[in-house]
């Protein structure tokens, strides 16, 4: 979800993740790697980045895959480095599946250091279209490194997209595992349902007909773009969803003061994993309140424990959507 392309740790030189990866390598070529991706009880294994598509994985394969989740419960993505361990289960799964932006560009390391690898890949950002992330009035913007336009990452947040990232890791699966495709098939069918009840109910809650507002405020970073888009949601927000700043300027913070007296909106948002220090400031100086909207990027490790899903924080977020917008 934040910006994981700047190399901050240098050793002899080179950049610590390609000294990682550089490392995984020899491990991998020094040792008996597997000759099938197969794990020992004949299921699939599924390798996944980030929380969002574990599950989701998970939703599609059932007990016919082994589904591992690189990023730890309760970490942030900007801070992750994949360790030896983790190549090597990139290259022994039979699919991979990661967001592909800019949170990510350590996996381009790996894969274009796998050309003869056999896993099939997912990447979330090439199964749906793609907006470019957007500064709204009011929010710091971080400088740009680059002339390239960088692209809202967090696809998942609005299920109608997840609808076509389901679609596309059952193909893989089905194109890896064609005894059981009846299966996936099945599974998926099962799932849009959970998908299509999931659009409907933000549908009406997002109603302009039935909502005293249509603007949502962030006191935080803001990776539901997406999400805000496809149920015509106006937005302001303290950062854009991949920055990787946690202070945002008196500036900042006066404004999104001042929009919420203005517009007596009733509460202001926080992200998962998040301290929600600004959340709670604005709502100290306007007497709103603080509410998480999850975005499904990533879940605590109690969470974890207690078996967390896609479906059900969606859910949640359907009833503190309707506490700001009424």
């Amino acid at each position: 979800m934040e910006h994981g392309s700047k190399y901050i740790h240098i050793w002899g030189g080179v950049p610590l993740k390609k000294l990682v990866i550089l490392v995984a390598f020899s491990m991998l070529f020094c040792s008996c790697a597997r000759t099938k991706n197969t794990i020992d009880d004949g299921q699939l294994s599924i390798v996944t980045t980030i929380f969002a598509p574990y599950d989701l994985a998970r939703q599609i394969a059932g007990d016919k895959a082994e589904v591992t989740m690189l990023l730890k419960p309760g970490s942030e993505s900007h801070s992750f480095e994949p360790t030896p361990q983790d190549i090597i289960r990139i290259q022994n799964c039979d699919l991979f599946i990661y967001v592909g932006g800019e949170s990510e560009t350590w996996v381009n390391d790996i894969l274009n250091s796998m050309n003869d690898a056999q896993f099939k890949v997912v990447r979330l950002m090439d199964c749906v279209e793609v907006v470019e992330e957007e500064i709204v009035e009011g929010m710091e913007e971080e400088e740009k490194h680059g002339e390239n336009a960088e692209y809202d990452e967090h696809v998942w947040t609005y299920p109608v997209n997840v609808k076509n990232i389901v679609s596309d890791i059952t193909a893989a699966l089905c194109s890896i595992d064609e005894a059981n495709m009846d299966y996936y098939n099945i599974s998926f069918m099962d799932y849009s349902s959970k998908l299509d009840e999931l659009d409907e109910a933000f549908t009406g809650v997002t109603d302009p007909a039935r909502i005293a507002r249509n603007v949502i405020v962030f006191g935080d970073r803001f990776p539901f773009r997406y999400f805000a888009d496809g149920y015509g949601l106006n937005y302001y927000a303290a950062f854009p969803g991949c920055s990787t700043e946690t202070e945002p300027s008196a500036a900042t913070l006066k404004f999104l003061i001042d929009k919420v007296n203005q517009e007596q909106i009733p509460v202001v948002f926080y992200i998962e994993l998040s301290n929600h220090k600004i959340a709670d400031a604005i709502c100290e100086a306007t007497g709103a309140k603080a509410l998480q909207l999850h975005c499904a990027h990533n879940i605590s490790a109690e969470e974890f424990e207690n078996g967390a899903t896609y479906y059900d924080i969606m859910k949640a977020n359907v009833d503190s959507l309707k506490e700001a917008l009424g």
